[in-house]
């Protein structure tokens, strides 16, 4: 049985072009300098917001040997993805690794269905999901032509019934569906994959306010985990290089929750 490859395939990082939106802070910070200690010497992170945290990544990346750049782009904007993915195809002449990892939030108590303003709901599904297509669609000729890889950033709220809001659980189960639909879509050139992170210690959790503090929030989650402890940005990089890494692997969901969902 003859096997079909793709003869224009990624072979090594150090060849590679990456773009990791949101990858200032948090889990896109992470990952660029996973990959970027992995190999990667051309990388592009965008924010949206936080231009200064983006700038101290970039200084990291740059430490580390690669050439890097940082452009604002709101994912919402159609505007602003076409001339971020303009501005690397300039800048590197290909791209082989997108890792959509931007993504908001408004924290809405899940009882509190007043409380969902329509603004909540466009704000969350704009950023978290169309956005997110936006940047498959604008990705795909070039990742087509290297035999590149998707990696995008979900949550377990997107499987399970809880969340910042009912909006950011539809809009993350709605990136698992997305990736399975993109994993055929754009075969047999293009892999799509995505990670689905249970608590990850970020700043995201004082963010929600209600006077728990990350600490407290993590011992909780922690005590009734089977690993004992939540996931660091760093845990969820390493899934997403080995998901970049994987040959044979497209339209997959891996669940980083240190054995949690075992247990409900």
């Amino acid at each position: 049985m003859k096997q079909r490859s793709s003869p224009s395939a990624m072979t090594d990082f150090y060849s590679a072009a990456a773009l990791v939106t949101g990858g200032g802070t948090g889990i896109g910070r992470a990952t660029s300098l996973a990959l970027v200690r992995e190999g990667v010497r051309s990388i592009t992170i965008s924010y949206a917001t936080s231009a200064a945290e983006a700038e101290r990544t970039a200084k990291e990346l740059d430490s580390l040997g690669a050439t890097v750049l940082v452009v604002r782009a709101d994912v919402r904007s159609t505007g602003d993805i076409t001339a971020m993915f303009d501005l690397a195809a300039n800048k590197f002449g290909r791209l082989d690794i997108l890792i959509n990892n931007a993504g908001t939030t408004r924290y809405v108590d899940l009882k509190d269905l007043d409380g969902l303003t329509d603004e909540i709901w466009d704000l969350t599904l704009d950023t978290n999901l169309r956005g997110l297509f936006k940047c498959c669609r604008a990705a795909a000729l070039m990742l087509k032509k290297s035999g590149g890889a998707i990696v995008n950033v979900a949550s377990i709220a997107g499987l399970r019934g809880v969340g910042s809001s009912i909006a950011y659980s539809v809009s993350k189960a709605g990136v698992i569906q997305l990736t399975r639909v993109l994993a055929v879509a754009l075969a047999p050139e293009v892999r799509v994959n995505c990670v689905v992170p249970g608590m990850v210690l970020t700043n995201w959790i004082e963010r929600g306010g209600g006077g728990i503090s990350t600490e407290e929030e993590a011992f909780r989650v922690a005590a009734a985990t089977p690993l004992e402890r939540v996931a660091l940005a760093e845990d969820v990089a390493d899934v997403i290089l080995g998901l970049v890494r994987s040959k044979l692997v497209t339209g997959e969901e891996i669940v980083i929750d240190g054995g949690k969902g075992l247990t409900y």
